[in-house]
């Protein structure tokens, strides 16, 4: 059996409430997703120094900066394995640039002023072991961002349930970003992943964002994002976006439906994409029976 310790650095408001997760082994430290902004970047790496074991390999869920912004500064100086999904590195190095563009202006000197592209593919499918620890990475394409994977870590060879590092799949208590506009894929891969988890045992998820829990967390964010796109679809009435009155009812609402959890801009920030994506369905009929 493998000693394994994981840690959790979990960022301000500011940051996102972002989670990155240190998997301590015997040898060394795996690092999944890098966190957001400079200082809180900073702050991972001296979590990191802390624990006195050479960084032996980064994992990345998918394809947002506030998973692979902190790449850089992590391996910076060392020989490291940076690891993704094909499709989740092939989208890293197709936004990284513009997504620099739209938030450096934001965030000024918090916003890295370099990207740090995976190194080392993981094919779907296919465990690689680090440290007696096998991570096993699933790719999911198109959902919260524009290419999705989850984790699975399980000690190389022993039977028995992995844990699940899910990314943004689903958020915990937080609003979520639907800015990317595929929440019809989203919807899909939350259901298949839901089986494919059932079937493996899978009873710990530890999501991008918000507490680690169990697979009823799929479940939640399935019911979170049919009923935006229900609210979307009925204030929209077919346009491709909505009016600020329009944003400003569906926060209210989507407020109400998820009352006190933080990251409430995010709301409005997709309510655009969520309708352009809504009016180029060819079915306009409210989706999979919301409940």
């Amino acid at each position: 059996m493998v000693d394994l310790t994981i840690h959790t650095y979990t960022a301000a408001e500011s940051g996102l409430f972002v989670n990155s997760y240190l998997l301590e082994t015997p040898a060394g430290v795996l690092v999944v997703d890098t966190n957001l902004l400079v200082s809180d970047i900073a702050a991972l790496k001296s979590r990191l120094a802390a624990l006195h074991k050479p960084l032996l390999g980064v994992f990345i869920t998918h394809a947002h900066p506030d998973h692979f912004n902190g790449v850089l500064e992590l391996v910076r100086g060392r020989e490291v394995p940076v690891h993704a999904t094909s499709g989740v590195a092939k989208a890293i190095r197709g936004i990284a640039d513009a997504k620099r563009a739209q938030w450096g202006p934001v965030y000024g000197a918090e916003w890295p002023t370099e990207t740090y592209y995976p190194n080392t593919e993981l094919g779907d499918g296919q465990p690689v072991t680090i440290d007696g620890l096998a991570v096993t990475g699933r790719e999911l394409g198109q959902g919260e961002s524009h290419a999705d994977s989850i984790l699975l870590v399980q000690p190389a060879g022993e039977a028995g349930a992995p844990l699940a590092f899910i990314g943004d799949l689903a958020f915990h208590r937080t609003h979520p970003y639907t800015a990317d506009g595929h929440t019809g894929a989203w919807l899909a891969t939350l259901d298949r992943l839901a089986e494919e988890l059932e079937r493996s045992g899978v009873r710990r998820l530890l999501p991008g964002h918000g507490a680690a829990t169990g697979p009823g967390l799929l479940a939640e964010q399935r019911r979170y994002l049919l009923f935006y796109r229900d609210v979307v679809r009925r204030l929209a009435d077919g346009a491709p976006k909505l009016s600020d009155a329009a944003k400003s009812e569906l926060e209210a609402m989507m407020r109400r439906f998820l009352p006190d959890a933080p990251l409430t801009w995010m709301i409005g920030l997709g309510a655009d994409a969520v309708a352009a994506e809504l009016a180029a369905e060819p079915d306009q009929s409210p989706s999979r029976g919301a409940s």
